[in-house]
């Protein structure tokens, strides 16, 4: 099942961050204890003041090719585990994420 759901303004993103992970990257996905998969991501940035929360949107929205101001964080400010949304048109978001999160 897809760490993302599809709405008719975009899509809604699981995701599983690791702050100061040496590098900003997706990692693919996860499939936590629970049974729910995420989007695992790692960026460089510390996770104090809401660094490593805009730059988990900045790197969301360079990977996907859409403006900065379309991705928003939709809850866990403060926990690895987030909900990002991701406005636009969700056939095409859902696919980008799907290349980006299959390993070749």
């Amino acid at each position: 099942m897809d760490p993302w759901r599809y709405s008719t303004e975009g899509i809604s993103v699981a995701l599983r961050v690791t702050p100061r992970g040496g590098r900003d990257g997706i990692e693919g996905v996860e499939m936590l204890a629970n049974g729910r998969s995420v989007v695992k991501v790692r960026v460089r940035a510390i996770a104090e003041g809401g660094e490593a929360n805009r730059a988990v949107t900045e790197l969301l929205a360079k990977a996907l090719r859409v403006p900065k101001a379309k991705v928003r964080l939709l809850s866990g400010a403060t926990s690895r585990m987030k909900q990002i949304a991701i406005d636009g048109d969700p056939a095409k978001l859902g696919e980008a994420l799907r290349m980006l999160t299959t390993k070749d």
